[in-house]
């Protein structure tokens, strides 16, 4: 997140003077009553300590991050050789209740307010034509005609410059400049503005609850299913006391004596029935009860046994080691699992630990399934010479099945309004979920988006995603239905982003996050700002052990084979225009998945 406080970016090619400009401007805002921050981002390698200096030895001895302070200043020194620090994390070393504005040179692929310096003389292309994040163009050329909304500054015009970062910063334009950059992002009510992925997943899943009914089922066949009703230990685990490990219970009285007579073998599902008397040990396998009297296990690796005697010669004996006691994992009464948490492997293991051969759950979402248009034929029959076999039904259907829904295949639906809202508002009274593709842009025959107008709401916008910005979610009657692109791959990734979160919320399941790290890009890539870039990419591991990307090549949203290729997708956020190779992005792996 962002510091609430004005920023102003300085963007410009090498060679323009971006530091000298500033060098000139900062004295006169100083002097103007401005108390600014500076941040630098430097494409290259630096170091602001002196070999030899305490600090630097200290840095070079091994310390991650520095602080040093006399009376005058103090700073702090971090190395990142892993990940470069964000953006974000950068602004927030700053104490922005002494700032009136934070200014920062550099950083000109990352979205928010700057001013581009461009010299004719540096012989390098405008920026402003691709970043709708520049306000102002300080230059010794004239602007265009087309750029009028932008505000001109002389480049050699300090003063002018000075009074615009004033200017800037007063309430009564930064408040505008806030307000505009917050619709512009993300969350505007306005149903034909685009959203960000972010705020149309939250948007969809604050407006769905978690399907009523459950049901009991067997154990052997809960694996993956939610758990609806609190579940709570009815015993103790373990329920005795037991041996830790392969060894030797003796009395913790008696871990002076150098030699103990072995008095009886105990293996799991046994116990020896006499109170151990002193000086005697009882040869235990783990998991076995402890004998009455015996309060402490010698590990077998440890002992000497010989002639039905045994010696612990190089053991460091302490009271009580290596036994389990009774509760020590649970407790009659204590909560085990809390409704809404999926069951894994650990999770069943658990629930059988309690004695437990059957768990109550969350019933199975049914979810319909539908694709449409006159242009779509089912695999085996023959198309037309302008038709196209539907491929997104059957993904659909393997991703919805992945996530255990009980999935209703309805078919094709034609390019027909009546066809369509009939279908859809039947299939509303027997479904938890709709899921169409197709038929959501802005075409003469995209009719999902009317039929949703016309049989019960619909909150119709444009994602700033690519692919798969147009995105229909609404209701038919009170079922909601997700209306996704036709493309292929656009359909996917708008499952993943959008489909998915809202099954886990239906299904009950309160645990459920997107899965998402950081890989080191191999190669370019590039985005546009203010929307969020999914690339299909393959992620490997490379002799370092850090994670790497590359993308699987072209990007067509109807390159269906990219997504089999893929092992994940490429996320590049709004903000950012440009990936260089080794710098890191982030990735949805998909193993798993699809």
């Amino acid at each position: 997140m962002l510091p609430n406080i004005p920023l102003l970016g300085f963007a410009a090619y090498s060679g323009t003077g971006k530091t000298t400009l500033l060098e000139a401007l900062l004295p006169k805002l100083t002097q103007r009553g401005l108390r600014v921050g500076a941040l630098k981002h430097a494409h290259h390698d630096f170091d602001i300590d002196k070999p030899g200096k305490d600090s630097y030895r200290l840095r070079k001895a091994g310390a991650n991050q520095m602080v040093i302070a006399s009376h005058l200043r103090y700073a702090k020194i971090t190395e990142t050789p892993e990940n470069e620090a964000e953006f974000a994390t950068l602004l927030q070393q700053f104490d922005i209740e002494h700032l009136d504005i934070i200014l920062v040179e550099g950083c000109k692929n990352i979205a928010f307010p700057k001013i581009e310096l461009h010299r004719e003389s540096v012989g390098k292309p405008w920026l402003y034509p691709h970043d709708d994040s520049i306000i102002a163009v300080a230059s010794d050329q004239p602007l265009s005609a087309t750029s009028h909304q932008l505000t001109y500054l002389n480049i050699n015009d300090i003063d002018a410059i000075a009074t615009f970062v004033t200017e800037y910063v007063k309430p009564q334009v930064s408040a505008p400049l806030e307000k505009q950059k917050q619709s512009g992002s993300c969350d505007t009510e306005h149903q034909h503005q685009s959203l960000s992925v972010n705020a149309a997943i939250k948007r969809i899943t604050d407006s769905l609850t978690p399907v009523s009914g459950t049901e009991s089922v067997p154990l052997n066949h809960a694996q993956h299913r939610t758990i609806s009703d609190v579940v709570t230990s009815s015993i103790n685990v373990p329920a005795f006391c037991n041996s830790a490990m392969d060894g030797y219970a003796i009395r913790s009285a008696d871990i002076e004596h150098t030699e103990f007579k072995v008095v009886a073998n105990v293996l799991a599902g046994h116990h020896y029935s006499e109170c151990i008397q002193s000086g005697q040990a009882v040869k235990i396998m783990t998991g076995a009860p402890l004998p009455e009297g015996a309060d402490t296990v010698i590990m077998r690796e440890q002992a000497q046994e010989e002639n039905g005697m045994v010696r612990f010669p190089n053991a460091a004996i302490k009271a009580g080691q290596n036994v389990r006691q009774p509760g020590e994992d649970l407790q009659i009464g204590q909560t085990v699992f809390e409704s809404g948490q999926q069951i894994g492997s650990a999770e069943l293991g658990m629930l059988a630990a309690l004695g437990l051969d059957s768990v109550n759950v969350k019933r199975r979402l049914k979810v319909a399934v539908f694709s449409t248009g006159d242009e779509v034929f089912e695999p085996g029959n023959h198309p037309s010479a302008h038709g196209l076999f539907d491929a997104n039904r059957y993904s659909l259907k393997g991703l919805l099945t992945r996530l255990h829904c009980d999935v209703l295949d309805m078919g094709i639906l034609p390019d027909n309004l009546a066809v369509i809202t009939d279908s859809l508002t039947d299939m509303a009274k027997h479904v938890d979920l709709i899921v169409t593709s197709g038929g959501v842009s802005v075409g003469d025959a995209d009719f999902v988006k009317q039929a949703m107008e016309s049989t019960g709401q619909v909150n119709f916008w444009r994602i700033n995603m690519r692919p798969g910005r147009p995105l229909a979610f609404g209701r038919i009657k009170d079922t909601p239905i997700f209306g996704l692109p036709g493309n292929p791959v656009a359909a996917m990734v708008s499952f993943i982003n959008f489909v998915e979160p809202a099954v886990y919320k239906m299904q009950g399941d309160l645990t459920w996050q997107p899965l998402k790290t950081q890989a080191k890009a191999v190669e370019k890539m590039r985005s546009r700002q203010g929307r969020t870039e999914f690339s299909r990419g393959i992620y490997t591991v490379n002799p370092q052990g850090q994670l790497t990307v590359s993308t699987t090549g072209h990007q067509g949203s109807g390159l269906l084979h990219s997504m089999s290729q893929a092992n994940c997708l490429i996320e590049i956020a709004e903000q950012v225009d440009t990936i260089k190779p080794g710098e890191y992005v982030t990735i949805i792996p998909l193993q798993g998945r699809i």
